[in-house]
């Protein structure tokens, strides 16, 4: 079995040596950098499964690897909504900024604590959101696994993700495997780290999956602030 939590790292780590460019413009590049050096696969899977985001996790949140981005920055929307702040988008600082590690009592697990189970609920959350829109015909998906078979991935990690191309989404089992508020948030954090919500399709899938994990709009406002800042032009 691979390494769920690997794979996410690989989701989100968006600085990649040697890409440039808009993630669906890069996803050659980033192939070949994979081919050349297996070790530097990270955002190989989100560039193939073509989020179209164009956009990367700026400072300390991009450093920081998937599972740590994610709770870091669902624990800081998550408290700047409970503290009554206004959800203010501010842009994304040059500089690295630190994201401070939810605390222990939280109950925004730590990397080392969460369970490869819902590690790979996010994943399938994430493939979820990158398939809102219903760019992945037939075709789109034959150039994605010629992609994943020279990308470096392990063959089960490749198996799963071509499973999750293929099968429709489930999103009855990722709703209900956030078991929490702050498995809620998570899931939706990863959510709309994969994606751009430019379009009606993607602002639609958002706005549904905020509405079956029963987030308030309020706490939806900040992750959405929260996540906006923590990105920069790709």
């Amino acid at each position: 079995m691979f390494d769920a939590k690997k794979l996410l790292d690989q989701f989100l780590g968006s600085q990649v040596p040697g890409a440039g460019g808009s993630v669906r413009g890069r996803a050659d590049q980033v192939t070949k950098v994979a081919k050349d050096n297996p070790l530097a696969t990270g955002a190989i899977a989100a560039v193939l499964l073509g989020t179209k985001s164009g956009r990367k996790l700026a400072g300390n949140a991009a450093v920081l690897g998937g599972l740590a981005a994610i709770a870091g920055l669902g624990y800081q929307a998550y408290k700047n909504y409970q503290s009554g702040k206004e959800p203010v988008a501010e842009p994304a600082p040059r500089a690295p900024a630190q994201l401070p590690a939810p605390p222990a009592d939280s109950g925004f697990a730590a990397p080392e604590a969460l369970s490869d189970d819902f590690a790979l609920v996010l994943v399938r959350a994430m493939i979820a959101a990158a398939r809102a829109d219903g760019h992945i015909d037939g075709a789109e998906r034959g150039r994605i696994l010629d992609k994943l078979s020279v990308s470096g991935l392990s063959a089960d990690a490749a198996a799963f993700l071509e499973a999750e191309l293929v099968n429709p989404i489930d999103l009855d089992a990722i709703i209900s495997a956030g078991k929490t508020e702050e498995e809620r948030v998570e899931i939706y954090t990863a959510s709309r780290l994969a994606i751009e919500p430019d379009g009606r399709a993607e602002r639609g899938y958002l706005d549904l999956l905020a509405g079956r994990l029963g987030l308030a709009d309020g706490l939806v406002d900040h992750i959405e602030a929260t996540v906006s800042a923590a990105k920069i032009p790709a």
